[in-house]
């Protein structure tokens, strides 16, 4: 094993006294008995594209971090898959390792091959404080990923609700809501029954009629059974009746797709819904 691959898994398994030896200098005297002698890599890059400040912001080893940044280690080194240390404290919610990177120049805003930036990865697992500190420094949170996703999207889609309690939701739900083909964070949200979610969004201003080609976010409530989402959906006024691109109401998914206990009950609430509008 040569000295590159050596710091890499020396940093990897956490050993900061080979760390600490392979990134010492040589003091002037011995640097010329050494002459020519090979220098350590610290920049090095395994066949994953991963370097040894990855493996310390993925440990989230501060000492590490601090050692590599010393010897002009690159903050913003991209791995196979266009992705920074910063993505990976941000994904391990590192909050201290996140500043140290931060504070050594890191882009903020710098995306991976899908799209991601670091507050992606924090809004996605749920690391408020991360998202928060992110955010602080001007992280952008109206960036899509490759997949059309904003950070709060992922957090309504993974039901995180402190990252969606930010003073930046209500800013977020209000942007361009016009793409047909696109989808919300209450779609997100009442497919997956994420029901905190759904009041805070609520709360925050967003559309609730919203349109995608599959219709509102009743219709992907009533598709996926989630009984308690319709429920909220219809208390806080989403307009039942209204149609998607295939002409189908809430009401006309539940008795095409579905026939489980919750889809009974959907049904139920949905026809209640279309008597009292009926009534004069």
């Amino acid at each position: 094993m040569g000295k590159d691959q050596e710091l890499l898994q020396a940093v990897k398994t956490e050993d900061l006294i080979t760390v600490q030896k392979l990134l010492q200098r040589p003091k002037p005297g011995k640097a010329k008995l050494l002459g020519s002698a090979k220098k350590v890599n610290v920049n090095f890059q395994d066949t994953d594209g991963f370097s040894a400040l990855h493996h310390a912001a993925l440990n989230g080893n501060l000492e590490l971090i601090s050692l590599l940044l010393d010897s002009q280690a690159m903050v913003d080194i991209r791995d196979q898959k266009g992705m920074r240390p910063l993505h990976y404290a941000a994904w391990q919610g590192k909050s201290e390792p996140m500043k140290m990177l931060l504070k050594s120049g890191s882009s903020v805003n710098g995306p991976s091959d899908e799209g991601q930036i670091p507050l992606h990865l924090a809004a996605q697992h749920g690391h408020y404080d991360v998202s928060e500190m992110l955010l602080q420094h001007q992280s952008n949170p109206c960036i899509v990923d490759n997949a059309g996703k904003t950070p709060l999207d992922l957090a309504c889609e993974f039901g995180r609700v402190g990252v969606s309690d930010t003073e930046h939701a209500e800013q977020n739900v209000k942007r361009d809501s016009t793409d047909p083909n696109g989808t919300s964070p209450l779609h997100l949200a009442a497919k997956n029954g994420h029901i905190d979610i759904i009041r805070l969004l609520i709360q925050a201003g967003i559309d609730i009629n919203r349109q995608t080609k599959a219709g509102t976010a009743l219709h992907e409530a009533a598709l996926c059974g989630k009984t308690d989402v319709v429920r909220l959906l219809l208390d806080s006024g989403i307009n039942a009746t209204v149609r998607n691109t295939y002409s189908q109401t809430a009401l006309d998914i539940v008795y095409q797709f579905t026939a489980t206990q919750a889809s009974r009950e959907i049904k139920q609430m949905l026809r209640g819904i279309n008597e009292e509008k009926k009534c004069p």
